[in-house]
């Protein structure tokens, strides 16, 4: 028998939803459920079915019954209090909990942060121990106090429910309150949620779902399912919140738009990624994101939207990109726990966007969504399939263009001074220095060579001016041991119309070809000549953005500007970045490649790679190098002189078993390291036997390059106190901060944590010019 109540609905089209449902229903998934959807600050669908009680009584669902949420307990309740916290400035997220509940510094937890425990990466198992006997607060508080880590602090997600129990604790210690009563004073009061709280009344207990007998085969109505939460007495940071879909709505809509509880910079900070950047699943603060655990997202709502769902089968999932919210609240564990609504839901959220009357400016936004991400991040393992080659770079688009934004013209042909080496070519392989020789309109003038010098093949500090031998126009090397033979010469640039920059860069601060363009902006703005950028790929992807950000005032050819190490911009976007933030000024041009989407790595370009510099002959090395050049200055061998730089680290003083036992007992996110040892036959220690590791690179797209070199950093410094100068890791990182903080022998998972403010500004200016 199935009954259907409706109330308030004010759209016609979501039939879809009503069949989801009611075959639910039918089939035995569920007893019943309530569904809510609110879009663009109204209540499009409210909508009850099937019943709420099948034992020992039936009686029909209606839209004012009351569920126990379980795990949503952790977003509405917990995670809303500790943001609260958050905002009025008593904690702060890199914080370790020790710090506030001393207790917790046992058995290896002194270091784990408020952050990570509402994302879940603490390390900490799964629930108390509920094989023992114990009852109370008091005894769970003191479980909790003494539990030991599963894995190190920060290296992999592990859904925990003592996180958000130790969460729970805090809130009480912080407030001097109990969890329930911060949570309804600062809540659900001021948003007028009246049917939201732990430890129901009984005078509401014909409005409440049943949800499973227990073990005495009695019935629970109104007492919390989550055993855990039950012997803590009803109130817990991971469960025993109840609440009604109207309620939920009130909630979710002030997440949306209202902010009355918490500010729209705290909500955003809430719902945007806080995991550690190596990770492949995707966590908010308490709120999930895009993980194993997000399937009531369904197949349409964009990555970075944000929800939750709950054992007992209940959800929730928030929009802002449509600004949709998604309710779907079910006890489907009733009567025996049998039921179960993962596709349920994913169908659910799936039929409420195909629904909706979206206009086209927000069928815009989503469509956007869905290719860029709302935070940019998310979108990491969703680029990363080849498309076969159809990618084109600037120079492709300059030839179909047929030149005009050089101002080819043939009557009076524009003088160009191309900044270039061997890694501009166009998509039939032709250099492009040969390309603009024969442009109708154009007269190649000057060629400019950066580090490297035009064939890409010096390693000096020293190159001097040359000639090209195909077109014979001069090559004047701007590389140099001093900062005026970095800088083209002024007397050159008077004979020109427009400077042209074609080179391929690799995504890395430190990489010196940014430096170069930015001397070229400089030297257009002064010189009156426009600057033209044709814009390559970023080979290690234009999505992550991961190290510190460099020191302001310290701004040198290793550090052009105050970018982090890796900053997920082509080098057209840089351009436009460096010319506006450092005021500039100069009369810029960029040419956009066509078919390039942020997330994708070289190797889904379809281009030839071509070594950028001696050393970079791989994508592998390339992204090995956004950890391993930071922290080359130091006095290690990382493999410069071997047929794989990048891949090894080492040194003669080095024992590589000992090192690569520390290593990979760090559990460092997408790279193994086997102990090696090797010869360089140049660069550093050239022909000292060296001990260390080879790197082997397992996920790349779990993989915090930075990261991994301020471990390596911190590893050697441990080991090898004595030897080990660490002072030069500076030269390229340009954050004393982290220096000092590993030198001192602070955890490095710690001293990466506190680049997530510099990380979260940089973004923010960085989204002004990204032009994918």
């Amino acid at each position: 028998m199935k009954t259907a109540h409706a109330e308030r609905a004010t759209r016609s089209d979501f039939g879809a939803i009503d069949s989801i449902v009611t075959q639910a229903v039918a089939d035995g998934n569920i007893p019943g459920a309530v569904v809510l959807v609110g879009h663009n600050g109204k209540i499009v669908y409210r909508k009850a079915f099937g019943m709420r009680s099948l034992e020992p009584t039936r009686e029909p669902m209606t839209m004012d019954t009351i569920f126990d949420l379980a795990s949503l307990t952790k977003c509405i309740a917990t995670t809303t209090s500790i943001m609260k916290l958050l905002q009025d400035g008593r904690i702060r997220l890199n914080d370790p909990v020790a710090k506030y509940l001393p207790e917790f510094a046992q058995n290896g937890k002194e270091d784990i942060t408020i952050r990570e425990l509402m994302t879940h990466f603490s390390g900490l198992g799964p629930d108390l121990d509920l094989k023992q006997p114990w009852s109370g607060r008091d005894a769970a508080y003191a479980m909790a106090m003494r539990e030991t880590p599963a894995y190190p602090p920060g290296s992999r997600f592990l859904y925990s429910d003592i996180n958000f129990e130790t969460l729970g604790f805090l809130v009480e210690k912080i407030s001097g309150m109990s969890l329930n009563e911060f949570a309804k004073q600062n809540v659900f009061i001021p948003l007028g949620m009246m049917d939201t709280d732990f430890l129901p009344p009984a005078s509401l207990s014909s409005r409440i779902a049943p949800t499973q007998y227990d073990e005495n085969r009695k019935m629970l109505r109104g007492v919390v399912h989550d055993p855990t939460a039950r012997r803590m007495g009803g109130v817990a940071g991971h469960a025993g919140l109840f609440s009604t879909a109207d309620d939920l709505a009130k909630f979710a809509q002030d997440l949306l738009s209202g902010h009355r509880v918490l500010s729209e910079l705290a909500v955003e900070k809430m719902a945007t990624p806080q995991q550690p950047a190596m990770a492949a699943s995707q966590r908010g603060l308490g709120w999930d994101i895009d993980s194993p655990f997000a399937t009531n997202r369904g197949e349409l709502l964009p990555i970075g939207s944000f929800g939750h769902t709950g054992f007992t089968g209940t959800s929730l999932w928030i929009d802002p990109i449509t600004d949709t919210y998604v309710i779907l609240l079910t006890n489907a564990v009733h009567p025996e726990g049998k039921g179960t609504v993962v596709s349920l839901r994913t169908r659910v959220a799936t039929s409420v966007v195909q629904s909706l009357d979206l206009t086209a400016g927000e069928e815009e936004k989503l469509r956007l969504a869905r290719i860029t991400g709302y935070n940019e991040s998310l979108m990491a393992s969703r680029r990363m399939t080849a498309r076969n080659g159809d990618v084109k770079v600037g120079i492709d688009v300059l030839e179909a263009h047929a030149f005009r934004e050089i101002h080819a013209d043939a009557a009076h042909p524009v003088r160009v001074g191309l900044v270039t080496n061997q890694t501009a070519v166009d998509a039939q392989g032709r250099v492009v220095s040969d390309v603009l020789a024969q442009a109708p309109g154009v007269q190649l003038t000057a060629i400019f060579s950066p580090e490297h010098g035009a064939t890409g093949a010096l390693d000096t500090d020293n190159i001097g001016n040359a000639r090209d031998a195909k077109t014979g126009v001069p090559i004047y090397s701007v590389y140099g041991d001093s900062d005026a033979k970095k800088r083209p010469a002024e007397s050159v640039l008077a004979g020109l119309d427009v400077i042209v920059y074609d080179i391929q860069d690799v995504g890395v601060r430190y990489y010196t070809y940014e430096s170069t363009l930015g001397y070229f902006l400089e030297a257009a703005a002064k010189s009156g000549k426009e600057i033209v950028v044709l814009d390559r790929p970023n080979p290690v992807n234009g999505v992550y953005v991961q190290g510190p950000v460099a020191d302001a005032g310290r701004e040198a050819f290793v550090s052009y500007w105050q970018t982090p190490i890796r900053h997920g911009m082509t080098i057209a976007e840089l351009a436009r970045m460096f010319n506006q933030e450092r005021s500039i000024g100069a009369k810029l041009t960029v040419v956009p490649m066509d078919g390039w989407m942020r997330g994708d790595w070289f190797d889904s370009t379809g281009r030839v790679w071509i070594d950028p510099s001696p050393n970079m002959r791989s994508v592998t090395e390339s992204i090995l190098y956004t950890g391993i050049g930071m922290i080359e200055a130091s006095n290690i061998s990382v493999g410069r002189g071997t047929d794989t730089p990048f891949e090894v680290v080492g040194a003669p003083w080095i024992d590589a078993v000992v090192l690569a036992r520390y290593l990979n007992a760090r559990e460092i996110s997408g790279i193994r390291f086997v102990p090696v040892n090797f010869t360089p036959a140049t660069s550093k220690y050239t022909d000292e036997k060296c001990g260390g590791v080879n790197l082997l690179m397992t996920d790349r797209n779990a993989l915090d390059g930075p990261e991994l070199g301020l471990e390596i950093a911190s590893a050697l410094q441990h080991l090898y106190p004595d030897q080990y100068k660490i002072a030069g890791v500076d030269t390229l990182m340009r954050h004393k901060a982290s220096l000092d903080a590993i030198a001192a022998g602070e955890d490095p998972r710690r001293v990466a944590d506190d680049w997530r403010d510099g990380l979260d500004g940089f973004t923010k200016i960085r989204a002004r010019y990204l032009l994918y």
